[in-house]
């Protein structure tokens, strides 16, 4: 059983915080997230990091006014996730509006696999490119780089993800995790990349002339598309990553969001000029990313550069009927994942590997991400890909074991086990060849065990401790709602003994409570979970704001419990 355990918040910050006229309950929470002044929440423009400090942007900078003015054809090679399909709506767009001829090209999962290798350079060179610049993808992309050399087509790498041994020969390589770069934050989506970039670009043509007659095009119009790829991959959200989404979010609540994005909303049921971090986390995300797991990205990325609302609704349509597909897929995956994983006891091993020749390559990620949250074990799933004889595996972790330095660790010890392997602490892809499945099992859980503090396989919760009875309200919980929380920096989760009043199933997966606290009743949800729960529990929960009938109420939503004492 997990434990669970109360945030450190240091009352010399929260003081100060209070003292700069922030209310209690929000100076405790900034607090205790590393916060010591409003301004790292207040999420205004002028507190984006400048892209000077950014290792050779000004030099990608240079190339790209270079290809700009000589009217020549740049080609953007995406990723086919929501960072990558994001990060090509951001360098489409972005380019044209300062003046680039621009196309772009998206591998296929299942038919090219990752990044830009060299036949996907090869498919490039058949556009006549005469800048190929990838976006999310590339630091990787030694031999693809060396084919489009020999091709002679440079290469602009804009990418996030961890480097290897060695950099690709490209002209350039902008990443703010490539050795060298003292850039003021290494969290980066590949979108937020993509956008400096940008910004870096703008100055050039700026200091060029560009301008001198005509207005400078409005970046922030791109903002919108940043904050979902920044959300949906996942990224720590810093200082810098928060005012990205801040912005990109207040874009959408007053009705500027793209008519790609504004679709989504509508198709996912949702209201724009409400729109908060949850909603691109799991709701846009998710059927921006169904197009790269089931078909082709490409359709994605259509809908986020359309202008024609028509025609945005009718791709986003398309991705929602993807999404619903994936979700088949993925439940029928997980069904026979746990029928195989029937006898698998966590407190035997301290790592997880599944694989099925049948399972769906496009949502190994969603399935590994699945059985990680179920056994709280580094999860790597694999699955075939037709046409070759290698598995390709998808991989999250736990927090205290750094996924891509145990697939380091086991390309070291066990030479030509892997064939390839990158990404992050929580989330790694990799290829081996077939039938070497149990002998890679059997490597990763060695180095988990080596790498792993057992007390972290036990699982932690951290919460904000208790909130006050008087400070539960449908407004704080709104409050919350609309606040920007993410990886790096949790939403609130508090902690306190209650007694079960009264609990009934709803929906046949939910339960509806009513629980008691110092003689005040609070109306409570437990998603997904329809068990019945003893007459008195200590849990952990949030504030969840209710409308229902135009009726607005606070609801509290469960996410863990134990019994406590009668």
């Amino acid at each position: 059983m997990p434990s669970i355990a109360t945030r450190p918040c240091p009352p010399d910050a929260r003081a100060a915080l209070e003292q700069a006229g922030l209310a209690p309950a929000w100076a405790r929470l900034y607090a205790a997230r590393g916060v010591r002044h409003p301004d790292e929440v207040a999420y205004r423009l002028p507190q984006l990091l400048s892209p000077v400090g950014m290792l050779h942007v000004e030099r990608a900078a240079a190339l790209l006014a270079d290809t700009i003015f000589a009217h020549k054809l740049l080609l953007i090679i995406a990723d086919y996730d929501a960072d990558g399909a994001t990060a090509c709506a951001v360098g489409v767009r972005g380019l044209r509006l300062l003046g680039a001829r621009v196309d772009y090209l998206v591998p296929n999962r299942i038919e090219h696999g990752y990044g830009l290798t060299p036949d996907i350079v090869r498919l490039a060179a058949a556009r006549q490119p005469d800048l190929l610049v990838t976006v999310d993808n590339g630091i990787a992309a030694v031999e693809g780089v060396a084919t489009a050399n020999a091709l002679g087509i440079p290469v602009l790498v804009t990418d996030h993800h961890l480097p290897g041994d060695a950099l690709p020969d490209a002209a350039c390589i902008v990443n703010p995790n490539q050795p060298g770069c003292s850039f003021g934050s290494k969290n980066l989506a590949g979108v937020g990349v993509m956008f400096y970039v940008l910004l870096a670009l703008r100055a050039e043509l700026r200091q060029r002339g560009a301008y001198a007659d005509v207005p400078e095009p409005d970046l922030r119009e791109l903002l919108d598309l940043v904050a979902l790829g920044t959300v949906a991959d996942v990224v720590r959200l810093d200082a810098n990553n928060r005012t990205l989404v801040a912005q990109g979010l207040a874009r959408m609540r007053a009705g500027r969001a793209s008519a790609g994005v504004d679709a989504l909303f509508r198709v996912a049921g949702r209201d724009p000029r409400r729109a908060t971090v949850f909603d691109l986390g799991f709701m846009l995300g998710p059927r921006l990313n169904a197009a790269g797991r089931i078909d082709d990205m490409a359709l994605g990325i259509e809908c986020l550069l359309a202008d024609d609302r028509a025609c945005a609704q009718q791709l986003a349509q398309q991705l929602d009927t993807l999404n619903r597909r994936r979700r088949d897929v993925e439940s029928d995956m997980l069904e026979e994942a746990l029928g195989i994983l029937a006898t698998f006891n966590p407190d035997d091993s301290q790592s997880l590997t599944a694989y099925q020749p049948g399972w769906h390559i496009g949502v190994i990620g969603i399935l590994a991400s699945r059985l990680k949250d179920k056994f709280h074990r580094p999860t790597i799933v694999f699955a075939s890909n037709d046409g070759n004889d290698e598995l390709k595996g998808s991989g999250r972790s736990i927090p205290g074991l750094h996924l891509r330095d145990a697939l380091d660790l086991i390309d070291k010890r066990h030479p030509g086990l892997i064939i390839k392997f990158g990404g992050h602490a929580m989330a790694a892809g990799l290829s081996i060849p077939a039938g070497r499945d149990s002998e890679f099992s059997a490597a990763f859980e060695d180095v988990v065990r080596g790498l792993i503090d057992p007390a972290d396989l036990d699982g932690r919760i951290e919460t904000d401790g208790e909130l006050d009875i008087d400070e539960h309200s449908y407004e704080l919980a709104e409050q919350f709602d609309h606040a920007i929380w993410g990886q790096g920096f949790p939403a609130p989760l508090f902690t306190a003994t209650f007694d079960v009043v009264a609990q009934r199933v709803v929906g046949e997966k939910h339960l509806k409570l009513k629980l008691a606290r110092d003689d005040v009743t609070f109306d409570a949800m437990r998603f997904f979970h329809p068990d019945p729960l003893p007459g008195r529990i200590r849990a952990v929960y949030a504030l969840m704001p209710n409308e229902f009938n135009g009726q607005q109420s606070l609801q509290l939503k469960l996410h863990h419990w134990e019994p406590a004492e009668e």
